[in-house]
């Protein structure tokens, strides 16, 4: 009888649950490389780790940590394991940030190639045209996994190779973990016949060729607005009214220490229609001189991300910025003092012109506007709002004589 095969996952849908930071030294920095736990290969620890709570919740006896996706055990939990798959996995003692009970890091120290590419719904590889040289050849996403049980051996425990985010375990350790009630471990069963019918494969390999050109192109003319930040993605979202259902963010580093921050999925395909397009027809635009810091908590991507969802979400706010100007007022929630109005808003002109980006760019299914977002300061918004058309051309008028126009900054002086 074949062996069944199972994805152990963090059962994230728990209310109330715990989360958990990446692991740290003595001195309270972390390790240097976070995934080296999710490698499929022994590691070399030489003190004692602990594990910090991002936030508090009901303590899990399996959960990971932080970015690198560390498994955390409970010491029970690590009972199981070294006794099932002795051979199969490592278990680091760690500290649990105010928790007596013993924890582990578990590492699984096999990887096995063993995806099968023709049983799972969809995969996808980095290729050289991606910028990514050192990953060419290995899997860029896969979800809907199978495995190959024949390629496995007799492992328990291991990492798949080219996609070691996925720990399989097999269906008695699955059992074993069941019967001792095991918090936050979540199972999907990777082995068995395909998820997926002829026709839903083939509709979705058009999806992923579609995706692949959009991305291709989009990513094509981002390059020539500066360097093209390939670490930072911005997490997806999935849904929200956007074409494709996925937002997505990048970022570009310009000249003069700015920073522009660009929606990237609005021109997307409509993934309904199965067929070219440029979704929505247009791409949003932030740029700034101001430090960000880490940018995926930064007041611009907030900005951008409030203002997109109001882009997809309504077709007459699309026209009337296609149209020419627009302005508009989003929530002001975690947003600088500086930029809110007396009723917690904050306010934005979308479509100035740039003397330094371009308005469109052309995709394979057609031209795309590049639609600039710029920050009010609330005496600007209320003089617009004043005056009208008259109100705007003053406001741009004097925006020029300060430099770039479209920037946007949260600690300046209004220009009126």
């Amino acid at each position: 009888m074949t062996m069944r095969y199972f994805k152990l996952s963090d059962d994230m849908c728990l209310q109330g649950r715990w989360l958990l930071g990446d692991p740290t030294d003595s001195q309270g920095q972390e390790v240097d490389d976070p995934w080296q736990f999710k490698a499929g290969c022994p590691v070399q620890v030489d003190a004692r780790l602990k594990i910090p709570i991002d936030h508090p919740g009901n303590p899990l006896d399996y959960s990971v940590a932080g970015v690198g996706n560390a498994p955390i055990v409970h010491k029970r939990v690590a009972g199981i394991f070294a006794e099932l798959a002795p051979d199969d996995v490592q278990l680091l003692p760690v500290e649990v940030d105010g928790q007596s009970e013993p924890y582990c890091i578990l590492v699984a120290t096999r990887l096995i190639r063993c995806i099968d590419d023709n049983a799972s719904e969809e995969v996808r590889y980095w290729k050289p045209e991606d910028g990514r040289p050192e990953k060419v050849g290995k899997y860029r996403g896969v979800s809907g996994m199978r495995i190959d049980p024949m390629k496995v051996g007799g492992a328990r425990v291991f990492r798949t190779w080219g996609w070691t985010i996925a720990l399989i375990v097999s269906q008695d350790i699955k059992e074993a973990l069941e019967r001792a009630h095991v918090s936050g471990a979540k199972f999907e069963e990777v082995t068995g016949p395909s998820a997926i019918s002829p026709e839903e494969r083939e509709r979705n390999r058009k999806l992923l060729a579609l995706r692949d050109e959009t991305d291709a192109a989009r990513q094509a003319f981002w390059r020539t607005l500066g360097t093209l930040d390939e670490d930072v993605i911005i997490p997806i979202v999935v849904g929200g009214g956007w074409p494709a259902r996925r937002q997505v963010w990048r970022v570009i580093h310009r000249p003069e220490g700015r920073t522009l921050l660009v929606t990237d999925g609005l021109s997307d395909f409509f993934v309904d229609r199965v067929e070219p397009s440029v979704g929505f027809g247009l791409e949003l635009a932030l740029e700034t001189n101001e430090p960000l810091g880490d940018v995926e908590k930064s007041w611009p991507l907030l900005l951008l991300e409030r203002v997109g969802n109001e882009i997809a979400e309504h077709e007459s706010v699309r026209e009337k910025v296609k149209a020419g100007f627009l302005s508009m007022e989003v929530a002001g929630q975690g947003m600088p003092e500086p930029l809110l109005t007396k009723e917690g808003r904050v306010g934005v002109l979308l479509g100035m012109e740039s003397s330094t980006l371009p308005g469109r760019f052309t995709m394979p299914a057609g031209e795309v506007l590049l639609v600039t977002v710029k920050v009010l300061m609330p005496v600007e918004l209320a003089y617009l709002m004043e005056h009208g058309k008259r109100g705007r051309d003053e406001l741009v008028r004097r925006f020029a004589q300060e430099g770039p126009a479209h920037l946007s900054r949260a600690w300046r002086q209004p220009v009126v």
